[in-house]
């Protein structure tokens, strides 16, 4: 080569890297819009906890602002926005997008379903996550984990709930498939953001809610505005939270960043989860001996006739569509399987662990 096509050749290789090295350093600002108070403990410090190490592992290149619930949108809008693009992230709970997509309910809470060690292993081990995906791919809208809850409690009652009877015509927040059950049991059922529970039970404008756990209720301050804490949470045996992302701007993203936002969320899902597991007995512990909250175990024939509805309410559901149909099909095989390991795993331990079992009485 001459020298001067040898010049000419090095300055075409510089020019190119000098656009590569330029195209690597384009920074993206996004907006995350959540369905939650901003900062509020476990489910609303995931995002920020996202945000934060986006930045830090992309060098600054994705940048993730995070908006509390009607600080840039509604809390119950945040489907909308993120399939709109309004924002490119949002981070929420899929049974708050029933009435667009029915199905969407699977994947956040099955009453007697799955909790969340088993739904995180459906969802990235059993084809679950690719389900998830397809239901929202008519949305424009790319789906991940992103936290869950643990198992809920089952919610906070202004009055004693000694036998199926005494729902019988009670308002009640509940969402999803649980909030369903309810309505069959004879509870009038209301749905509104976290936000604004506290006040709406404190007003009497209901009789009575479930939030999530000991950690995020005391937060809220639910002791103040009743006095009877029910469990077992068999309506949200966990929560799984959602990460959505619009998906133009996914793709935008080079593949790198793509590759650094996935492997944040996945991180954060386990961290959520962990958090709310260290947290909810201590929160319990001061519920109960600080504010002299009644911790009572729903009664039997309430259980018994939950799980009767339960049962009816997903066989519905499954019909609805061929979607529902094909991700019923899947969450059920999955959790047959894992129960059966459970038996002489999980649950072997957890009777070995505690000879006694459940201890306390329904009525104490």
């Amino acid at each position: 080569m001459q020298p001067k096509a040898l010049v000419m050749a090095m300055a075409g290789v510089s020019m190119t890297l000098a656009a590569g090295a330029t195209q690597a350093q384009d920074t993206f600002e996004w907006k995350l819009v959540t369905s939650w108070p901003k900062n509020f403990p476990g489910v609303g410090q995931g995002p920020e906890r996202l945000a934060k190490l986006v930045e830090e592992m992309s060098d600054g290149r994705l940048q993730i602002e995070v908006f509390g619930a009607g600080q840039l949108v509604p809390g119950f809008e945040v489907f909308d926005a993120v399939s709109e693009g309004t924002a490119e992230m949002g981070h929420s709970a899929s049974y708050y997008w029933k009435g667009k997509a029915p199905a969407a309910q699977f994947f956040a809470a099955v009453p007697f379903g799955m909790n969340a060690q088993e739904m995180n292993a459906w969802l990235h081990y059993g084809g679950g996550l690719e389900l998830w995906n397809e239901l929202y791919a008519d949305f424009g809208i790319d789906v991940m984990a992103a936290g869950a809850s643990g198992v809920q409690m089952g919610g906070w009652y202004n009055e004693e709930i000694n036998s199926v009877d005494d729902l019988d015509g009670l308002k009640m927040r509940m969402p999803g498939l649980g909030g369903e059950v309810m309505n069959r049991m004879g509870v009038a059922i209301v749905n509104m953001p976290g936000g604004e529970i506290f006040t709406s039970l404190q007003s009497g404008a209901i009789d009575a809610t479930e939030w999530i756990g000991p950690y995020n209720d005391l937060a809220f301050g639910l002791h103040q505005a009743a006095d009877y804490y029910y469990y077992p949470g068999w309506h949200e045996p966990t929560v799984m939270f959602e990460a959505i992302v619009n998906e133009e701007a996914m793709t935008s993203l080079p593949a790198d960043l793509q590759a650094i936002l996935k492997t944040a969320v996945r991180d954060v899902n386990q961290d959520v989860l962990d958090e709310y597991t260290a947290r909810n007995n201590d929160a319990l512990q001061t519920l109960i001996n600080e504010h002299d909250v009644e911790l009572r175990r729903l009664p039997d024939d309430v259980l018994a006739e939950a799980k009767k509805h339960s049962e009816d309410v997903v066989a519905e559901l499954a019909e609805s569509s061929e979607m529902a149909g094909k991700i019923h099909e899947s969450y059920r095989a999955f959790q047959d399987k894992v129960e059966s390991y459970h038996a002489i795993s999980e649950q072997a331990y957890y009777n070995a662990r505690n000879p006694q079992g459940d201890t306390t009485s329904s009525s104490e």
